[in-house]
């Protein structure tokens, strides 16, 4: 079975395909990649990452040894015309993250969406994801979620977010830092009911691995005077009300 597959030219003859492979990877302990995802670092041309200094980490740990490419926010705009010249010369590129699966809050998604239109095949391989590690873990519905990503910085705003999230009537899914955590609970008391069930899922996969569970009014007294340390994702129940009015401005 071929890992890489050819692609059919318009003059019907087949050339060389460079393919964009997704490869997720572990979000805290190493031991959480496939097989599949270990064949194909390995038998790419290039690795695209966030942090190279992250991934070789976990390179090291598999004894991959592959070319690496730093792919970041801030460098986005000059690296994806070069990933792109790259996989229409016929190289195989794997995009990674720094952990989970690439693309997720991370600018992964633009260099899919310009692969995707210059026709290069593009193929997503399963793999961790926190998102659904904590929403199965949480005792929360998953039925049905909302994944908001990174919640916008300031409060209005913020707010806005949540109570567009919380009229779906599905679980709030969403990432904060530790230095935020505590600001963005208190924030919720103005859009959730104090008795809205919550829980913070902290340092996933890792030897620290917590899940934190309460209603929101507990948790916003329960950790006011606990360090914050990890990272965490937040999941808010489905509620039956929220609050409907804001007095303050999206300037805040």
């Amino acid at each position: 079975m071929r890992l890489f597959p050819r692609r059919k030219a318009p003059d019907g003859q087949y050339m060389a395909c460079g393919t964009l492979f997704l490869v997720p990877t572990p979000i805290g302990n190493l031991e959480d990649i496939t097989l599949r995802a270990l064949r194909v670092l390995r038998e790419s041309d290039l690795i695209v990452c966030e942090d190279t200094r992250q991934t070789i980490k976990l390179l090291n740990f598999y004894q991959v040894h592959k070319p690496l490419l730093s792919f970041y926010t801030h460098n986005q705009r000059q690296r994806i015309p070069h990933i792109v010249s790259e996989l229409e010369a016929g190289k195989n590129i794997a995009l990674v993250s720094d952990s989970g699966t690439p693309g997720i809050s991370d600018p992964g998604f633009f260099l899919v969406q310009e692969a995707v239109a210059r026709s290069i095949t593009v193929v997503s391989l399963p793999g961790p994801t926190a998102v659904v590690t904590a929403l199965v873990a949480s005792g929360l519905p998953t039925d049905g979620y909302i994944f908001l990503g990174f919640l916008k910085r300031k409060a209005g705003k913020l707010k806005k977010e949540l109570r567009q999230a919380a009229a779906s009537g599905k679980t709030i899914i969403f990432y904060e830092s530790p230095y935020r955590v505590k600001k963005t609970l208190a924030l919720c008391r103005d859009v959730f009911p104090d008795a809205t069930r919550v829980v913070l899922a902290r340092e996933l996969t890792k030897k620290f691995e917590e899940f934190i569970r309460g209603t929101l009014a507990e948790l916003n007294d329960r950790l006011e005077k606990r360090e914050m340390l990890g990272e965490f994702v937040v999941l808010i129940a489905p509620s039956e009300r929220i609050a409907d009015t804001d007095t303050e401005t999206e300037h805040d």
